[in-house]
Parts: C-alpha cells; structure tokens; sequence
C-alpha cells in the first residue's frame, strides 16, 4: 500500500529546494551563466549558511533534501531522453562521428590521467572528464550515481565545466579564426569542445549561421554518446564490485538502473516520433526544472570546508583538460 506519511517528512527539505531553484532561475536572467550552476551555488550558500538546518541528523529538512537530490535527479534523467533523437546521427558523416568519438574518449582519459597526476580525487576527476566530454552538466547528472560520486563533488564538478563552458563560448570562436577554419570546421570544432548545447550554438552562431548549424549538429552528436557511455560505465561498475548490495537494490534483472532504462526508452520514442511535438516540449520542460531542483538540493548538502581542500587542484585539472580538448579537436579537424 502506497505510504503518505513516508512522503510527508520530505515536504520541508523538498520546498526548500524548490525555493533555491526558483531564485537560480530569476538570478540567471540578469547574469549570463548555467540555472544549474547558479542553483548549486546558491544552495551551497543557503545550506552552509543554514548549516544545522540541512546537516544535522535531526534535521527536519535532510530527509527531503536528500529524496531531491537522488530519486528527484534520477526522474529527470530518465525524461532526458526526450532530448535525444537518434536520427540526428546520419546527418554527421563518418569522419565527424570519429572525431566526437575520438574527442570524447580522449577528454574522459585525459581527466582521469590529470586527477592521478594532481592527485585529485578520482570521482571527481571523472565527473570532469566525462562533463568535458560529453554534455556538462546533464552528462554528470546521469553518471554521478552510478559511480556513486559524492555531493560535493558533482557540485565541484558541474561548477567548473559550466565555467569552462562559458569561457569556451567566447574562446573557441576566437581560436577557430586564428587557426584559419572554415565556417563548417568551425562548427565542428565548437559543436566538438564546448560543454552544454546552449554554448555550442551561441559559440557556432556567433560566427555564422552555417557554423551555428554545424555546431548544433555536432554538440547533438556528442549528446547521443552519453547511452553508450552510461552502460559502459554500468559494466566497469560492475565488473569491480560485483557484490554491491546496494547495486543490485537500484538495478533491475539486466543490472542497468531503472532510470536509464527509461532514459533510453524515451530516446527511443524521440527517435521514432512517437510522441506529438507539443508533448516532446512539455516532458523536456518538466525535466529541466526537475534537474533545476535536484542541483538546488546537491549544493543544500554541500560543506565548504570539503570544497576548499579539492577546489584548487579540481580547477587546475579542469582548466589543464579544457586546453587539452581545445587542442586535440583542433588538430583532429585539420588532419580528417
């Protein structure tokens, strides 16, 4: 029988969240940086300020924070998959789906070989990467789980990809004219690079409309690549603990998290056109405003004293991977 009362602890937490997304969303139309970034942030600010509010093991608030942050965040993962159209791949071509294929593997296995020289966290070091390389924030959002990464540091690393990302908006174009790339290679190369797609097609249009579209295309591309991504992370997981009891309570009879399951069944529905327009639109919406408020609720839980100690080394690692994916694109472009 369904409890209520087991959903009633988690009101206050719950609207707590909703509150710091609300304000993100109202703070983010007079500055130019990622909702989700701004949600984190300021509910970094809110729950250390309120630190007894969120942290205590008392807390009124915790249960419901804590219910935004996992099941909330796992729910808007799986209508992500509205966003992704398959089709979108035979618009690309061999040779651009090599280099996304290429760039992605690369930045990934560069954020991981950075965290070991720096010594940073691994966890983290991977949510970098694969936020580098795939599709900033939505692609930490749907890996963080299942490689069970802490709160503070998927709030660490969606803060320093979407800063990356907005840099790269105004660099990436910048760096394409120095190389001398044509309007095409130039969407290529920020469709390849940059970390959300907002900053894809702001980077692409900011040099022509050919760009722009070609950056689309291509960011889209790099999109795609989070299912395969996400059941190959699944069997690495697995392979190194294959006796996880909490694994085996989250996943079904094929070992893959309900949640995916349903993230590739929307692609699939997306792909298909199975679904009015209209309807795509609205389960988009209602799942960035979900996500809006599981990182609300990520950065509630958030200690600065934890941030401080892996900021520094996480922003060099960021920064380095950043250069790094700017620079093996480029040349990648300019060899195929």
């Amino acid at each position: 029988m369904f409890d209520v009362s087991k959903y009633k602890t988690y009101t206050k937490g719950l609207l707590a969240s909703i509150v710091v997304a609300i304000l993100s969303m109202i703070i983010t139309e007079f500055i130019s940086f990622s909702t989700a970034t701004v949600a984190i942030i300021l509910g970094m600010i809110v729950g250390n300020y309120f630190y007894k509010t969120f942290h205590s093991e008392e807390s009124e608030f915790k249960s419901g924070v804590k219910f935004a942050e996992k099941d909330l965040l796992m729910f808007a993962i799986a209508l992500m998959g509205i966003n992704l159209n398959f089709t979108m791949l035979a618009n690309l071509g061999f040779q651009t789906i090599l280099i996304i294929v290429l760039g992605m593997a690369f930045t990934i296995g560069m954020g991981i070989l950075l965290g070991k020289l720096f010594k940073l966290n691994s966890k983290l070091a991977l949510m970098i990467g694969i936020g580098n390389g795939v599709c900033g924030s939505s692609a930490i959002a749907a890996t963080a789980g299942i490689a069970k990464v802490k709160s503070n540091d998927i709030g660490v690393s969606i803060a320093l990809v979407n800063l990356m990302g907005t840099i790269g908006i105004f660099l990436a174009p910048a760096l394409a004219h120095l190389i001398g790339f044509s309007d095409i290679q130039a969407g290529v190369f920020t469709g390849n690079t940059l970390q959300a797609v907002g900053q894809a097609v702001a980077a692409g249009f900011s040099i022509s409309p050919e760009a722009g579209h070609y950056a689309t295309v291509v960011k889209m591309g790099r999109v795609l690549l989070l299912v395969p991504l996400v059941l190959i992370l699944i069997y690495i997981v697995k392979r190194e603990n294959p006796n996880s009891d909490e694994e085996v309570k989250q996943t079904g009879k094929m070992g893959v998290p309900s949640f995916i399951l349903w993230f590739v069944g929307f692609s699939v529905v997306a792909s298909l056109g199975l679904l009015p327009k209209e309807l795509e639109t609205f389960i988009s919406s209602v799942s960035h405003y979900i996500t809006l408020i599981a990182m609300s609720a990520i950065g509630l839980m958030i200690h600065f004293g934890t941030i401080v100690k892996s900021a520094g080394t996480a922003f060099k690692v960021s920064s380095i991977l950043f250069a790094l994916q700017l620079i093996f694109s480029a040349l990648l472009i300019s060899m195929l």
